[in-house]
């Protein structure tokens, strides 16, 4: 994912935060901000170090990234968003991240989900 769909800087993660917007499941929490002339959804990554050590975590953060990806074309494009890691993520196969994910995105209204493919 190129870097002008990334939120990185600390503020920028404070802002999203301080909308108190957010949806939860068991392995992810996501807080989102609305934008409305934004030409492009950004996304902001947290993976903490209950998950694991250096490697874990980067190893998680990839595939939030992947996933991410396969999901680009169903993503609304007016928000900045967070994906935030719990602990219970380190250790899951690919297909269960993203399910997971998409499971979270969708609750909260970011998916507009129109394949059938991870129900």
């Amino acid at each position: 994912m190129r870097k002008s769909y990334r939120i990185k800087k600390e503020l920028e993660f404070q802002k999203v935060f301080e909308t108190h917007n957010s949806f939860a499941n068991r392995k992810f929490v996501v807080y989102f901000m609305d934008k409305p002339k934004q030409p492009h959804f950004r996304v902001g990554i947290s993976v903490g170090k209950k998950v694991g050590n250096a490697v874990m975590r980067n190893y998680v953060k990839r595939r939030i990234r992947q996933s991410l990806l396969e999901y680009k074309p169903d993503l609304r494009s007016d928000v900045d968003f967070l994906v935030i890691a719990r602990p219970q993520v380190s250790g899951l196969p690919m297909t269960e991240i993203k399910q997971q994910l998409g499971h979270v995105l969708r609750l909260a209204g970011l998916l507009n989900d129109n394949r059938s493919e991870d129900k």
